[in-house]
Parts: structure tokens; sequence; C-alpha cells
């Protein structure tokens, strides 16, 4: 079993308030758990206007499968999503081996 956990780090051009990002970030979490069945978050830049940190979690049998899983999620928030940016990534692979 492999766990990949990762911090996407956003920029948020058009938002005027904390409010209206809350709203993108929240949006996008929801619609990142529905279509990849991941887990996300907003995780760091809570009070900063237009920047965010979302934290991702999945599960995979494989780190190959779960890098190729965040490298597809990251093309569909660049695809899907112009009301954000990605500006920077981070990712830890956790293994566990059961016998």
């Amino acid at each position: 079993m492999v766990i990949l956990a990762a911090t996407v780090e956003l920029d948020i051009p058009g938002t005027a308030s904390l409010k209206e990002k809350r709203g993108v970030v929240k949006s996008l979490t929801a619609r990142l758990h529905r279509e990849f069945n991941v887990a996300a978050a907003e995780v760091a830049l809570h009070d900063t206007w237009q920047s965010a940190a979302i934290g991702l979690a999945l599960i995979s049998t494989s780190a190959g499968h779960a890098e190729s899983m965040l490298a597809r999620i990251l093309r569909w928030i660049e695809h899907n999503r112009p009301d954000v940016e990605i500006v920077g990534f981070s990712q830890e692979v956790i293994h566990f081996n059961y016998e």
C-alpha cells in the first residue's frame, strides 16, 4: 500500500475577499474529491486573499500509480479551472509493506 500526500500552492487572481477565495477553494476541493476520489482540503494560507494551499491525499497499490494520479489531478486543475494558477506543489510518498 502506498499513500501519496501532496500540497498544491495556488494563485487565485480574481478574488477580492476571503469569502470569495474560500468559495473558489471549496468548489475546487469538492470537485477534486468527486472527480478523483481523493481527500482534499485547504491546509495553509487561510488569511491570504489571492493565494491558497490545498492538501491532497490518495491511497494506491504502487507509487507509480499514485504519482500518475497526482499528475492527472494537476493537469485537470490547469485545464478545467482557469480561475486558479498552480504556482508550486510538493509531494511525499509513504510505503507500507505487509507480510
